[in-house]
């Protein structure tokens, strides 16, 4: 069985060709090469790498050139802004990049609306229905406002990132980490909602593995590996 990682990062270091909008907590760089050689330390033998939205916002440039020199080991994610007037034909022309298997829409960390039923958001989820092409969703600290999204585009194939849960990338912890956690069991539900485990910090400091009927992607981390599945991201990635 193939280990498949749902959610991988890949950025160079900050240079003028390609500037950081912010930083992200974490190495100086994780160029596609090294994601490679962690991935076969630990046995992954494929991932999907999402176009990291802290450096490069909806550029996914990098991304790209990564999955070009690398196509059998990953598949890529592009970050889509709602806001944008031509974000329908900006998904339809990622729909034809090679490798890519979903899109990306980032609720808080893209400062958008709150509303769900704002035409931009909407416009996105159903431009990515008409595509077949499965959106990743990040929910987190939005749930009402993703579960009703969510509800509203029933055939949009939807993939929740980082558990729909608040993760801070540095202390101090949430007090009550799981408090949304029946929200997030709301989506189990919901037929066209999968996840995606970007492993959960917990006050034990372990790892989520499993959401109860909620169907999972596969994880890794760079000191190990986790196998699950369900996520419909296209073939080897």
């Amino acid at each position: 069985m193939l280990t498949i990682d749902a959610q991988v990062h890949a950025y160079e270091r900050n240079h003028p060709g390609r500037p950081w909008h912010a930083v992200l907590t974490g190495p100086s760089e994780v160029t596609g090469d090294q994601m490679v050689a962690e991935m076969d330390a630990v046995g992954v033998d494929g991932a999907v790498l999402v176009s990291a939205f802290t450096m490069y916002r909806y550029d996914a440039s990098y991304a790209v050139v990564v999955q070009k020199h690398h196509p059998n080991r990953f598949a890529v994610v592009k970050p889509v802004d709602p806001a944008n007037p031509a974000a329908a034909e900006i998904i339809a022309d990622w729909k034809r990049t090679p490798g890519a298997v979903a899109a990306r829409m980032l609720l808080i960390r893209g400062g958008l609306t709150e509303d769900p039923a704002d035409p931009g958001l909407n416009r996105v989820l159903a431009a990515a229905a008409r595509l077949s092409l499965p959106m990743n969703l990040h929910i987190a600290g939005r749930l009402d406002q993703g579960i009703e999204l969510i509800r509203r585009n029933s055939d949009t194939q939807i993939i929740v990132d980082h558990l729909g849960l608040v993760q801070p990338h540095e202390p101090p912890l949430p007090k009550e980490p799981w408090a949304e956690l029946p929200k997030v069991l709301t989506l189990a539900k919901l037929q066209n909602v999968a996840r995606s485990p970007a492993p959960a910090r917990c006050p034990a400091n372990r790892f989520l593995i499993k959401t109860s009927g909620i169907r999972s992607a596969a994880s890794s981390t760079r000191s190990g590996s986790i196998v699950a599945y369900g996520a419909p991201t296209g073939p080897a990635r």
